[in-house]
């Protein structure tokens, strides 16, 4: 039943009727720190709590080979700004040092701000911001104020660090137009040679002139500095640009990256915080807001935010399961994207989710010999895949070789993108070629037994405990579930149908017990579960739509799953409560999907709720889809986007919509 007109409110804009505070995350102490990291869907710069450090810096798409399982893995960039204060008793590197310490993550803005006070000698405000225009440029900002006679130097060393093999660093002054641009490049090469990378850094003055120095602080790495003098209640104000690329990008990187440094010094700090926040304003312009529930809102505005910061519009890049945090899971792209982040994208902002599927569109070639390197028909995606859209899973894990289930989900993605959008020419062009693949290997994939039926053997479930298993509950679902689409898609384009797709779509097995419970695969007794695997027939695959069935399943199986598990199970259980009308279960179940995952101080999702390996987009996706399609009633068919019955949170008041979907309506959705 589709939910009453009455309670949807359209409006071709949104105007809130108080001011909204909660885009800000606040620390107020630098122990036990779980760093946020700031992108902009090229470079994801992964901060610190001490004061102007960053960790990490990871660039989008770049690999090598490095580490003990030699396979292909996302690498991070030349730390390019690693800033330090000192003076005469003091540096900044100094933690004792270092009082009154405060940060925070202003989301509207995607810009982190540091205050600390340094031996009671010099005030300093720090931000930092992946610029969102400029997808290889970072803008540090920093304002000093001393609190006595002071001199001090300012310094900004170039770092490389493993597994980046040693590089070159270099010092050079551009005149342009009477303006000296001091800037520091440093370039390295991937461990195995693939590529080079490239960064280069300039401080800038605003319309003040400095001398900028350098020297060698080790063998072939330079670090640039300059010193002033403040009085008492002085105040100075600088900048330091950063730009890095690779030749994943660029032939030259090290001249390119020296060409967008001397761009952005010349624009100038004003200008490039102006733009920077205009295509924030422009992203967040599609936005969920919660009212009643405060921390609510916080915590699914920070699950977005991290998720619009892990992708760029027109693009062919995809999302890892850590987005651009750290190197986790090697970069590599698994199901993670298209089952758990690409839905709330694709609902919310269709432009955000469409490089998701381009990846995918891109690397088909390497999905079509996979499927003929392995005997079947047709095209196989990866279970993890590179920068060629290759195999990239590790040897040693049976997942490589057989979570196979893959295959359909990237077809589901690609149908979906067709369901939310109504793109009848991206369909016959881009996509369909691509579905009747699909179901072409799931053709030459499963076996037939004599009495007709079709089963598919030895895989590994979405349950990946269960190895090497006939009869995946999740596999098999998710091959019924695509066959049928691509049957549809067939119709809508007038295009012959093979009669021996639907049959595999009517006549593949589901396990059940005799109560009618589903099995997780054949000869399944019960055994502990890592995570959902037979609850995603209920949602998002819909092939269980009888609301008796979808809660025996559920009734069974969440006393199976492992407690320690990645975060998303949980919230496919809440959307399953909200369909079923049980809100304050499926309140229950999205608290436990993220609430113990999170780490101090901003609330960064680790995987599961005893790790510690923060962002986990995966998380944020899962979360992000119980607010929209379990508590709001959102749900994908074939005629696009559609709201049934919602379940809000009986202490939420409303949740708005805004500019949502390819048309951007603002929908609110009342109590």
């Amino acid at each position: 039943m589709k939910i009453p007109l009455l309670l949807f409110l359209i409006f071709p804009c949104l105007i809130l009727s108080q001011q909204d505070t909660n885009w800000i995350l606040r620390a107020n102490t630098m122990d036990k720190y779980s760093a946020p990291t700031i992108a902009n869907g090229m470079i994801g710069l992964r901060v610190s709590s001490k004061p102007m450090e960053i960790q990490q810096i990871i660039l989008n798409g770049v690999f090598d080979k490095f580490g003990n399982d030699d396979v292909q893995c996302i690498l991070p960039g030349i730390n390019f700004a690693n800033l330090e204060l000192r003076t005469a008793n003091a540096r900044s590197t100094n933690f004792n040092q270092i009082n009154n310490w405060k940060q925070q993550l202003d989301m509207k803005e995607a810009v982190l701000s540091t205050q600390f006070s340094l031996n009671g000698e010099l005030n300093v405000t720090h931000s930092i911001r992946a610029l969102r225009h400029l997808p290889h440029i970072a803008l540090f900002e920093i304002e000093i104020e001393a609190t006595k006679d002071t001199e001090v130097k300012i310094l900004n060393k170039h770092l490389i660090k493993f597994p980046l093999e040693e590089g070159e660093g270099k010092f050079r002054t551009f005149n342009k137009d009477h303006v000296q641009l001091p800037i520091l490049t440093t370039s390295a090469s991937s461990p195995k040679g693939k590529h080079t990378l490239a960064a280069s850094s300039g401080f800038t003055f605003g319309k003040n002139t400095r001398q900028v120095l350098y020297n060698e602080w080790s063998k072939g790495y330079y670090q640039q500095y300059f010193t002033i003098r403040l009085k008492k209640g002085e105040k100075f104000t600088f900048s330091l640009v950063g730009s890095t690329v690779s030749t994943t990008d660029f032939q030259d990187p090290r001249t390119e990256a020296e060409r967008q440094c001397i761009f952005a010094m010349l624009e100038g700090k004003d200008k490039l915080i102006e733009n920077h926040k205009k295509a924030w304003e422009s992203i967040w312009n599609t936005d969920i807001v919660i009212d009643g529930d405060d921390s609510s809102q916080k915590d699914v505005r920070f699950a977005l935010f991290n998720l619009y910061s892990s992708i760029r519009k027109n693009t062919s890049y995809s999302i890892p399961p850590m987005g651009l945090t750290n190197l986790d899971y090697y970069g590599h792209i698994f199901w993670d994207s298209e089952l758990w982040m690409y839905p709330p994208l694709l609902v919310l902002n269709p432009e955000f989710a469409k490089p998701m599927v381009d990846y995918r569109i891109k690397h088909v070639e390497s999905a079509n010999k996979k499927a003929n390197s392995y005997g079947y028909n047709g095209t196989m995606f990866p279970w993890e895949s590179d920068d060629f859209g290759e195999e990239s899973t590790p040897t040693w894990a049976l997942t490589g070789p057989f979570e196979h289930h893959i295959t359909a989900v990237v077809g589901l993605a690609l149908w979906n993108y067709y369901s939310v959008t109504q793109d009848e020419d991206w369909l016959r062009k881009e996509a369909y070629s691509i579905l009747t693949d699909i179901a072409d290997f799931w053709l030459s994939r499963s076996s037939r037994d004599e009495r007709g039926q079709f089963h598919i053997l030895n895989v590994v479930g979405a349950d990946e405990y269960a190895e090497n298993v006939d009869n995946n509950a999740f596999t098999n679902g998710a091959v019924i579930t695509v066959m049928k689409h691509v049957i549809e898609a067939s119709e809508i384009l007038n295009e012959p149908i093979n009669p021996e797709w639907r049959e595999l779509s009517n006549k593949l097995v589901i396990e059940k017990f005799k109560d009618g419970t589903i099995k997780n695969y054949k000869g399944y007794k019960g055994e502990q579960t890592k995570q959902a695997d037979v609850n995603l027939l209920s949602y998002p695959l819909q092939l269980i739509t009888d609301k008796e069935a979808m809660l025996r399943n559920l009734n069974y199986y969440q006393e199976k799953v492992d407690v320690s598990g990645p975060a998303m199970t949980h919230s496919i259980y809440a959307i399953i409560y909200s369909k079923l009308g049980m809100r304050e279960k499926a309140w229950e179940l999205f608290q436990k999907a993220y609430k113990p995952n999170q780490r101090e101080p901003y609330g960064v999702l680790a995987e599961g709720a005893y790790d510690d390996n923060p962002y986990f987009m995966t998380a944020a996706g899962g979360m992000l889809q119980t607010v929209l399609f379990g508590f709001c009633g959102a749900e994908i068919t074939n005629d696009g986007v559609i709201f049934n019955t919602p379940q809000l949170p009986k202490h939420w008041k409303s949740v708005t919509l805004k500019n949502w979907g390819a048309k951007k309506e603002t929908i609110r959705i009342s109590n």
